[in-house]
């Protein structure tokens, strides 16, 4: 189960985001945990005919019909293959419910506004700019913030 880190909890007046921080290979991301409406293993998933290739398919999640979306190949980054650690972040953007398919997923953070910088051009080059929110300093680690709004948006359209 993900661990609670509060290594950025120190000061109660300070603006803290809380963060689902997941992994695509070697790289380290996080979102909103407000959009997160749950973490689950890989289930079967069924392929949707004639869709575009970064979306996997669709799940039946006690009832009810979500599109999976594989993250890795939203970013054009290549797939990886699924493993036991793969785990599909299941995320509510504006009443849009969808699957995201992520190598793993490490813990739940807090961090400070202040530990977050705009997005460096180098990784803007790598993925689409608009679909990221800025860098988290924690510690000595770099997580990448996901803009979940403009990817799901995007998509859907």
């Amino acid at each position: 189960m993900a661990k609670v880190s509060d290594s950025y909890v120190n000061n109660v007046g300070d603006d803290l985001q809380q963060l689902v921080i997941f992994s695509l290979g070697v790289e380290e991301f996080g979102i909103n945990i407000m959009q997160v409406q749950e973490i689950i293993r890989m289930p079967e998933i069924t392929r949707i005919p004639k869709t575009p290739d970064y979306i996997k398919g669709f799940i039946n999640l006690r009832g009810k019909i979500i599109v999976v979306m594989d993250i890795d190949k939203r970013f054009g980054m290549s797939s990886k293959e699924i493993t036991d650690e793969s785990r599909i972040v299941v995320v509510d953007i504006e009443g849009t419910i969808v699957g995201l398919v992520v190598d793993s997923v490490s813990e739940v953070i807090r961090l400070k506004s202040s530990n977050i910088e705009q997005t460096p051009e180098i990784i803007a080059q790598k993925v689409n700019a608009d679909y990221l929110k800025g860098v988290g300093k924690l510690n000595d680690r770099l997580l990448i913030l996901l803009n979940l709004n403009n990817i799901i948006s995007e998509t859907a359209a």
